[in-house]
């Protein structure tokens, strides 16, 4: 008797679901990540023991919402603040090889296992810098990103000095914008933050229960 096929794919083809474009390339690198990640995270904990097993529904598709909503133009510059171990800027830049990210984060032994994954997989633009965003004052990026980092009042504080005031790429379809990854109930810390963000629920993008009360929040400048 032939066994039923799993539902529920995982790994790449769980991303091809949403994602129909890749090239080879891409998809060696998205490939690549389970166990890179596995195998890093037995040395340096990125990643919750219990989120591992999940890595590419609940940490690379999850990054990958915001490639579903708005298109980087080619030498755009990105900045993620507060990478952690990678997240969302990783799994973007593979997404967009023409589009420079720069990953931030003031714990350096989680660099370390960015910039390993990274030289493994063959990614060449993306650069990270142990420090805080709040402490870079000679840069200027196009967009901000950011997964589940801090509220959103410190989080605009943060990244609204890096952002270009307009539009320096040619095809960006989006303004110079925050573009973050939340969780559950955001009306209170909206409230509070001093903006007006535009709010998409990605269980409209991804009807999985883990995207439930998941939100990209887009901050213009």
């Amino acid at each position: 008797m032939t066994a039923a096929p799993d539902p529920t794919p995982s790994g790449v083809e769980l991303l091809q679901q949403y994602f129909t474009a890749f090239t080879p390339v891409q998809l060696a690198q998205f490939e690549q990540l389970g166990p890179l990640y596995a195998e890093w995270n037995e040395k340096i904990n990125v990643i919750s023991r219990k989120d591992i097993d999940a890595l590419y529904e609940r940490h690379i598709l999850h990054s990958l919402s915001i490639a579903a909503v708005g298109n980087f133009a080619k030498g755009s510059a990105i900045i993620d603040i507060g990478t952690g171990g990678g997240f969302p800027g990783l799994p973007l830049a593979i997404f967009f090889p023409e589009v420079t990210f720069h990953l931030v984060d003031s714990i350096a032994k989680k660099l370390k296992v960015v910039d390993a994954i990274a030289k493994t997989i063959g990614l060449t633009n993306l650069t990270t810098q142990h420090t805080r965003a709040e402490e870079i004052n000679n840069k200027k990026f196009d967009f901000a990103v950011s997964r589940a980092v801090a509220p959103l009042k410190e989080l605009w504080g943060w990244s609204k000095p890096l952002l270009q005031h307009k539009n320096r790429t040619a095809g960006n379809e989006l303004a110079p914008a925050l573009l973050c990854l939340k969780g559950g109930d955001l009306a209170a810390e909206i409230q509070v933050s001093g903006t007006k963000p535009k709010q998409l629920s990605l269980s409209a993008l991804f009807p999985l229960p883990f995207f439930e009360k998941k939100f990209l929040l887009y901050v213009p400048r």
